[in-house]
């Protein structure tokens, strides 16, 4: 079984190369519609016999999701779960370009590679017809940066199994890893509100609506302790106030990208933070938790006969970076991430996906769909 599993995935490679191109070569940020659309239509192509449909994105304003299904005469309901968008804004876009064995381009990794793996996984799980009753790709466009109440986790509930694609990893020993642990997410906004005043002639008046939040910063940022229980980590991403060189800033804005393995913990940090700091009025509202994933026991079994079809070794690992995953395990238990392509450098002009790597990574993500259809 593990010679032919590996042979097919290294045949897939070529196109899933293709295709992430594809993808990669259309600009996508998170909210963006044109090149969403785009992007939306292209997957359609690239399932040809599957059901689709549009469904509404958990984000007001967005591209609606994408919805494609397959029928079989099995008993197996497998989700494929994925994200379209990117955090790269269309000036910054870097399109696909091949160099020193890497596709470097703007989602390559986070994950329009895992995309790409996800539909050849699919459209190779399809062809066996009597081992599923179910197929469902979910490909939705927010990911990156909604705030909103997740849409569809009810949907799919009674599913057997979720598998997503965001990127790949091994061990410190090499070993091909499965993402069955990850970190809640938490982001804290943080308002400020002063009053202005001449910046030269009379700052005495002012009330500075940069220095508090600034001050803040600090104090959020100092309830980190990512060795304790929790592995609560608190990073203020921005900090920003005033329009006028001159003039004392009458309001400031201070957010925080808080992770933990229990998101009770995020309580701490606002509980740090004071409502008012010389006189300016601090008001800290969470906008977004998105709820941690442990399926590790459950997803043990799933490993061990993927393994098994492999014919090497895999390894649960745990992820601070959130992810859709986290949304469904608590409904579908049997849900697993990190089955994408390896590589590196997400969010920033240098990702890139690792092309010796991806025939493996595309035999790990059949052999843990293969068993996701047959366990029983």
């Amino acid at each position: 079984m593990s010679n032919d599993l590996v042979s097919l995935a290294h045949d897939l490679a070529p196109r899933v190369v293709e295709e992430t191109r594809q993808l990669v070569a259309l600009s996508t940020p998170s909210g963006e519609i044109e090149g969403t659309e785009r992007a939306v239509a292209l997957c359609r192509e690239l399932l040809p016999g599957w059901d689709t449909e549009r469904l509404p994105c958990s984000t007001v304003g967005c591209a609606p999701d994408l919805l494609a299904t397959r029928r079989g005469a099995g008993t197996r309901r497998v989700l494929f779960l994925g994200h379209l968008d990117t955090v790269v804004a269309h000036a910054e876009h870097q399109p696909a370009r091949e160099a020193e064995a890497r596709l470097y381009g703007s989602g390559t990794t986070d994950m329009k590679g895992g995309v790409a793996v996800a539909l050849a996984v699919a459209r190779a799980c399809a062809e066996r017809v009597a081992d599923y009753a179910e197929l469902a790709v979910l490909l939705v466009c927010d990911e990156e940066w909604r705030v909103a109440e997740f849409a569809h986790a009810e949907r799919f509930a009674g599913y057997d199994a979720c598998l997503c694609f965001e990127a790949g990893e091994v061990d410190e020993s090499g070993v091909d890893g499965v993402i069955v642990r990850r970190k809640g997410a938490g982001t804290l906004r943080v308002r400020a509100t002063g009053r202005a005043a001449h910046s030269g002639s009379a700052p005495q008046h002012g009330r500075n609506a940069l220095l508090a939040p600034a001050r803040a910063a600090l104090d959020g940022a100092a309830v980190a302790d990512p060795s304790g229980p929790a592995r609560l980590t608190v990073v203020p991403t921005i900090l920003r106030s005033g329009e006028t060189i001159n003039v004392v800033p009458p309001a400031g804005e201070l957010v925080f990208d808080m992770r933990a393995t229990d998101t009770d913990a995020f309580a701490a940090v606002l509980a740090a933070l004071p409502a008012e700091l010389d006189e300016v009025r601090l008001e800290a509202v969470m906008e977004r938790v998105w709820p941690a994933m442990d399926s590790e026991r459950a997803a043990a079994p799933l490993l061990a006969a993927a393994a098994g079809r492999l014919g090497r070794p895999l390894v649960p690992r745990s992820r601070g970076g959130a992810s859709d995953a986290s949304h469904f395990a608590p409904r579908i238990p049997l849900t697993v991430d990190g089955l994408g392509p390896r590589g590196g450098g997400a969010h920033t002009p240098e990702e890139f996906l690792h092309l010796p790597s991806l025939g493996d990574r595309i035999a790990v993500a059949m052999a843990v769909a293969e068993a996701a259809m047959l366990l029983v």
